[in-house]
């Protein structure tokens, strides 16, 4: 086991190289741009290819070409270059074409500040293209460990799933240093409990069954399989339709084989919730840390309240919500995202609240000053520019 200490996009180049990537094709753009960089100089040395695209839409096309080659495939953005995927994202859902996206979040709208984190596209990776009738696999990690065994993870619900898997990380966590362990054997991959699917191949002659079953190998041009794909509705041999009975039976494959299998993509974790408590805190990502260690300060103070962390975003894990209480949802935004999904998933006599701060993580002192606000009945409040709150 190799120790080091070192960034969140380490971290992810790393786990894509165990797990199997060798194409990463991208656009430089902070804080992704180190992705890029260490892609580009640990690919050749697993005889894999780094490919500079002249932007985002370019990049992720090269992804899908080279996975239809037969290869794992990953590349890596920020916000003003995820909104950009749109177009071969669609292609990616719609012909089951594994590979992996990295959205290293920063403050927006736009452009906003390239050194301050954000949360701005959790509504965006869910619906990061046109049409609809898709789900997607969103995957948050918090630390830099986690966001290496988070890629490895997402490679392996990829092939698995046949669907590109997003990483929605934010910048503290891409840019942040800590301490990551890298395992150097296989032995040590699987003490660490990471899995790893090598590429298949589909025989044919179905490229695109209907059904909701998942580990079907996913479609590669060539290697003499006759195969076809377009982004057209296919038939089940993947030629393009303009049959609508066809339509609906892709579409509920492309819907189902994500739902009926949710129980394998659902990661999160719970904190002093099994006894009730009569607040409950949730946020993903760099400022879950902060929630965590107010939630176990106030524990110690004796307030009875308890915390959420998500780790994987969609499909949401509504079955989680299971107690009655107040929650609030802590995010890096101000208009409230994650929050409209709580308050959909919320059981019947709870209430929602939201505190949300822009390019900076909340506080301890701050997330104190609510939770004691909200166990009292009051009304909590935004504070001029400085945070968001209702």
């Amino acid at each position: 086991m190799r120790r080091t200490l070192d960034t969140g996009n380490a971290a992810i180049t790393e786990g894509a190289i165990i797990a199997g990537c060798r194409l990463f094709a991208g656009y430089p753009i902070t804080p992704a741009t180190e992705i890029a960089e260490n892609m580009s100089r640990r690919l050749p040395q697993v005889g894999g290819y780094y490919v500079q695209a002249e932007d985002e839409m370019t990049a992720l096309h090269i992804c899908i070409g080279g996975s239809l080659g037969g290869l794992k495939t990953m590349t890596a953005t920020s916000g003003p270059g995820f909104i950009l995927y749109a177009d071969p994202m669609g292609w990616a859902l719609g012909s089951e074409i594994p590979l992996v996206v990295v959205n290293a979040q920063r403050v927006g709208p736009v452009s906003g500040i390239t050194g301050a984190p954000g949360q701005g596209e959790f509504y965006m990776s869910r619906y990061p293209t046109q049409g609809g009738n898709y789900e997607t696999i969103v995957l948050a990690p918090n630390s830099v460990q986690e966001a290496f065994s988070i890629t490895v993870e997402a490679f392996y619900l990829a092939e698995r799933f046949r669907m590109p898997v997003i990483i929605l990380a934010d910048q503290l966590v891409t840019d942040g240093w800590e301490s990551l362990s890298i395992p150097e054997t296989p032995e040590e991959v699987e003490a660490m409990g990471l899995k790893v699917i090598p590429r298949r191949i589909n025989e044919g002659p179905e490229f695109y069954p209907a059904t909701d079953e998942i580990d079907i190998p996913p479609v590669v041009l060539g290697h003499n399989t006759d195969a076809a794909c377009s982004d057209w509705t296919p038939t089940p041999e993947g030629y393009d339709t303009e049959e609508v009975d066809f339509q609906h039976k892709h579409a509920y494959r492309l819907i189902y084989k994500v739902r009926n299998h949710k129980d394998l993509i659902t990661r999160y974790e719970s904190y002093f919730v099994d006894d009730n408590p009569d607040l409950i805190l949730v946020a993903y990502g760099s400022p879950s840390r902060v929630v965590i260690s107010a939630v176990k300060q106030a524990r110690e103070k004796g307030l009875k309240v308890g915390a959420l962390r998500l780790i994987s975003l969609w499909p949401f894990p509504d079955e989680i919500f299971k107690v009655p209480a107040k929650y609030l949802s802590v995010e890096l935004n101000y208009d409230g995202q994650l929050v409209r999904e709580v308050q959909r998933a919320m059981p019947k006599g709870s209430e929602v609240h939201f505190f949300g701060k822009c390019g900076e993580l909340p506080t301890v002192a701050e997330l104190e000053e609510m939770m004691q606000a909200l166990l009292a009945g009051k009304e909590i409040k935004a504070r001029n520019w400085e945070w968001e709150a209702w």
